[in-house]
């Protein structure tokens, strides 16, 4: 070993001790640096969340009295507070884009990854094409709430009015004709909605995705490409029970239309099947349900035989969450909400669930109708309340379900717990219709929620695709009817070009709502249904099950919805499920009985089952 001499040895270690010295104060100065940007982020996180809250009732009071009250001066108070919330978003998104690299602590880092990507339309940094976004998104929006379609006689029908046709008539040339008109509405979108695409994907990218698409799917605690990998194999699991759907509803379309219209081993014409899209088929279940379906009662016409007004009918949706120990709703609920149309003014009616204060003033917005459906959707829409009042305590930023497919999810999951038992027990039915009577109540629920999911799947399919380029503006029609027959078994009753844009036909595109959050509502629910059953010690089939007057299962779900969106959502699932996978099981385990039926009736009718 090479010694050096007393002096050089003196000198390197002055020398090592200058270099020391220099690194440390280097370092130092780094450290300090890199602490006040970390500090800057928080306080960055804090003042957003203290802007976003105030500007949130801002925004909920504004709509709410639009929503209420629709004059034109209402309309334009809502229009100028969304172009602020916009704004502020954009903002916020774009400067928390600037912190995610940073080494902050998991919450912090959770709430820029929530800000970042919370934006459905991106806009450009570029004033002028944020505007020109704005613009376009606006104008799609009134295409669609304007359209109408006249008949030759001279009616001019909205899509509420002209979907009632598609539901109710037995004409297929008519349903036809309705079919194709509200498409017309459509046509003038296609070089808007081409042009909106591309400012927010240039919106996408200054917020450092490679464009719309990858944005989307990054609101799901996994890499994009591994959330679209998990929603293939959930459809997957569900695939078999829907083909087995699809086969015998198609058969019995042939039996009632013949070969001329419906093939027998085809794909099945879109306007045959009930609603304005195909997206569920519950309007068609007298044509296709079994004999000796009826299951003895009707629970529009018991709610009328026990006096049930709108009133009475909110007031025992809240009872099935008491039963559950959830506290009652505060009486700021009874005295703001809507229940009932009013007489003298405008009010929009679609039923909804609202939390203005983003605490305890939760309300429910509804023109109550005294039907089985409403009583249904009011369990429903106090699903979204209550979910909204137990993360009340979660910093602003949190205060969301934990994916978009959970707050859905929980309203469907309440509702089905509505089973022949449940109204025995708060007095509506006098005894409970034996399992005989199973398979026609299996099938009509079948066709609102099986029939849904590839409907559900499909449509963010189609947009990811147009988002990433993958599907080009010149094959936008065709890739839309590729896809509705290879998730759906559904096509065009006629050929549709490439001067058509059906996708525009159904809001959510023009109205940019993203779709996927509908499929995972349709499996999540059922999930749940069986979990809360299993806590709640049902030994029975799961789809006669009611968890109502279980304080047990309550507290498990009530701890879940506690948790907002602190955390990833498999941890929030894990709460009441056990697991942190989503599982579609649940859903094949509540459709069992109805799968063997099916199966059965094709084999004796001897169908070819796919298209």
């Amino acid at each position: 070993m090479t010694r050096l001499s007393p002096k050089l040895s003196k000198l390197s270690f002055l020398v090592a001790l200058s270099i020391g010295a220099t690194a440390c104060n280097s370092a130092q100065t780094s450290d300090a640096a890199a602490q006040s940007k970390t500090d800057e982020a928080k306080q960055f996180i804090q003042g957003s969340e203290k802007q976003l809250s105030e500007l949130s009732i801002e925004i909920n009071r504004a709509e709410w009295i639009y929503s209420n009250f629709i004059t034109q001066d209402t309309a334009a108070l809502s229009a100028a507070v969304g172009e602020k919330q916009t704004a502020t978003a954009v903002k916020l998104a774009t400067m928390a884009a600037n912190y995610t690299q940073l080494p902050l602590d998991e919450v912090s880092l959770r709430k820029l990854n929530i800000l970042r990507s919370s934006l459905v339309l991106p806009a450009p940094l570029d004033p002028k094409k944020n505007a020109e976004l704005a613009n376009i998104s606006a104008e799609l929006n009134g295409l669609y709430g304007k359209g109408k379609y006249c008949f030759d006689d001279g009616r001019c029908l909205t899509q509420p009015e002209l979907s009632a046709i598609m539901a109710e008539s037995q004409n297929p040339a008519e349903l036809l004709e309705v079919w194709k008109g509200w498409r017309e509405i459509a046509k003038p979108m296609r070089p808007l909605f081409k042009r909106e695409v591309e400012l927010a994907n240039e919106g996408a990218k200054d917020l450092g995705y490679a464009n719309l698409s990858e944005l989307w799917r990054s609101q799901y605690d996994m890499k994009p490409d591994e959330f679209s990998n998990e929603l293939d194999r959930l459809w997957g699991q569900v695939k078999p029970l829907y083909d087995s759907l699809h086969c015998y509803v198609r058969g019995e379309l042939n039996d009632e239309y013949g070969d001329d219209v419906v093939s027998k081993d085809g794909p099945i014409p879109a306007h045959l099947l009930g609603n304005m899209w195909a997206q569920s088929w519950g309007n068609i279940y007298a044509k296709v349900a079994p004999q000796d379906a009826d299951p003895g009662y009707d629970v529009t016409e018991l709610l009328a035989q026990h006096n049930y007004d709108e009133l009475k009918m909110v007031k025992q949706a809240e009872g099935f969450f008491s039963s559950l120990g959830f506290a009652e709703l505060p009486d700021t609920f009874w005295e703001r909400s809507l229940f009932v149309q009013p007489k003298d003014r405008d009010v929009v009616c679609h039923a909804s669930a609202w939390d203005l204060d983003d605490l305890d003033d939760i309300r429910i917005k509804m023109c109550i109708q005294k039907t089985a459906e409403d009583f249904t959707v009011i369990h429903h829409e106090l699903g979204h309340n209550y979910y909204q009042r137990a993360y009340k305590e979660q910093p602003f930023i949190f205060k969301n379900s934990a994916n978009d497919g959970f707050h859905e999810a929980i309203g469907d999951t309440i509702a089905l717990s509505i089973t022949p038992s449940y109204l025995k027990q708060i007095g509506l039915l006098d005894e409970v219709p034996d399992a005989s009577k199973d398979i026609g109540l299996l099938l009509k629920q079948a066709l609102d929620k099986v029939a849904f999911m590839p409907f559900g799947l499909m449509i963010d399919q189609w947009r990811w695709k147009v988002f990433s380029g993958e599907i080009t503006p010149e094959q936008y029609n065709q890739a839309w009817w590729d896809l509705r027959e290879q998730y759906q078994g559904v096509k065009a009753p006629i050929a549709r070009g490439e001067e058509n844009f059906d996708p525009g036909a159904k809001y959510h595109v023009p109205g940019n709502v993203p779709y996927t959050r509908y499929f995972l509502a349709h499996i999540l629910q059922f999930q749940f249904h069986k979990a809360l059953c299993d806590i709640a010690g049902d030994k029975g089939p799961v789809h006669r099950c009611s968890i109502y007057g279980n304080r047990e299962a309550g507290a498990k779900l009530n701890a879940m919805l506690e948790m907002g969106q602190s955390r990833p959502w498999p941890e929030a699932l894990e709460v009441v499920t056990g697991s942190q996978e989503m599982d579609a099981r649940a859903v094949l385990d509540y459709f069992a009985p109805l799968q063997v039926w099916l199966d059965k009736q094709n084999s004796e009718a001897n169908r070819q089952c796919g298209w």
